[in-house]
């Protein structure tokens, strides 16, 4: 079977009706598309009028394997009692395909948004985070990737030269920009972490709030440091920084140990995560979604900000990392 086109062009409301209802699955509410960009992601209730989601994987991206280590990740984080949401096992198996389409169909779990500025949540994803790596570092994934220099800087900066989006005037600029922050990675990027497994993009969209935190879309998940999964979940000036990591880290000191050496990454995950974003848009853009929901892009000042804030950033890597009380 040819494999899909990389954009879902040919997904079509009659082919998810058909995957559904292989799996056993009669949907009797329409479905209802939910905020992905990198997949396509639907709620529907079925002739029980109990709710599901099912999720088609974008083609082209993950293997039929690295698809089923993030699956078993999941089933391993939820028999050890973590908050997690996990695919359903239906006929036997959690992935299943559909004209060359893989999909997953989870229960539908509600909750409410994670509150960002309330210490007692952060102290909860603490020590539910200490927990999930407390799983993830029993072994590494041997198919998913781990995170490092080529694929978000050295690969994303290959997409960006290729691209036609960027203004012609701007793109020198641009691209100098980029090769600068990846001249200075080299220099205070390093590997002396203990490499496990991780959620890979754990900012606050992806946690929901339901009597304690509900951690969802596990579609980045891959081996790398632990600073990955904390990172994101801090802001504020640096007074409120330092503060939010000693609640984060004093909670999650409470199941798995934190190497504060890798406080020095956090920079340098900033700055290959803005790369690696922008070359993401740039590559999905012939995705009829991306021009719809980043039509800012086609701006010069939008693409001069860019080059600011890379320059920005670069500044930033040269500065002494992150230091927290000593606690920690």
């Amino acid at each position: 079977m040819k494999e899909p086109a990389f954009n879902f062009q040919h997904l079509h409301p009659d082919a998810i009706l058909d995957a559904l209802w292989e799996t056993g699955i009669r949907v009797e509410s329409g479905l209802t598309a939910l905020n992905s960009y990198e997949n396509r992601v639907y709620q529907f209730s079925d002739e029980d009028k109990k709710r599901y989601v099912v999720k088609f994987y974008r083609p082209q991206r993950w293997s039929q394997q690295q698809i089923e280590e993030e699956h078993q990740f999941t089933a391993e984080l939820l028999a050890d009692e973590i908050p997690v949401a996990a695919p359903l096992l239906l006929h036997g198996k959690t992935l299943h395909q559909h004209q060359g389409y893989w999909y997953t169909v989870f229960p539908s779990l509600g909750g409410r948004q994670y509150e960002t500025d309330n210490y007692e949540h952060l102290e909860w994803v603490g020590r539910f985070l200490g927990r999930i790596h407390q799983t993830g570092q029993k072994s590494t994934f041997n198919v998913r990737p781990t995170i490092g220099l080529e694929e978000y800087i050295t690969e994303p900066l290959q997409v960006l030269e290729a691209s036609e989006l960027i203004p012609i005037k701007l793109k020198s600029a641009l691209l100098a920009s980029v090769r600068l922050i990846g001249t200075t990675l080299q220099k205070c990027w390093h590997t002396q972490w203990q490499p496990l497994r991780l959620h890979g993009d754990c900012h606050p969209g992806n946690i929901l709030w339901r009597d304690g935190p509900l951690f969802v879309d596990l579609d980045d998940a891959r081996n790398g440091p632990a600073v990955q999964d904390l990172w994101m979940l801090v802001n504020g000036d640096i007074q409120e920084q330092r503060l939010q990591w000693d609640i984060l880290l004093e909670a999650y000191g409470e199941f798995c140990e934190f190497d504060t050496h890798e406080l020095s990454l956090i920079e340098p995950l900033r700055a290959m995560r803005m790369v690696y974003y922008l070359a993401w848009v740039v590559r999905r853009w012939q995705d009829p979604a991306f021009p719809a929901s980043f039509p800012w892009m086609t701006d010069e000042d939008f693409w001069r900000r860019q080059i600011s804030l890379f320059n920005e950033q670069a500044r930033l890597l040269q500065e002494p990392p992150l230091q927290l009380t000593p606690a920690f």
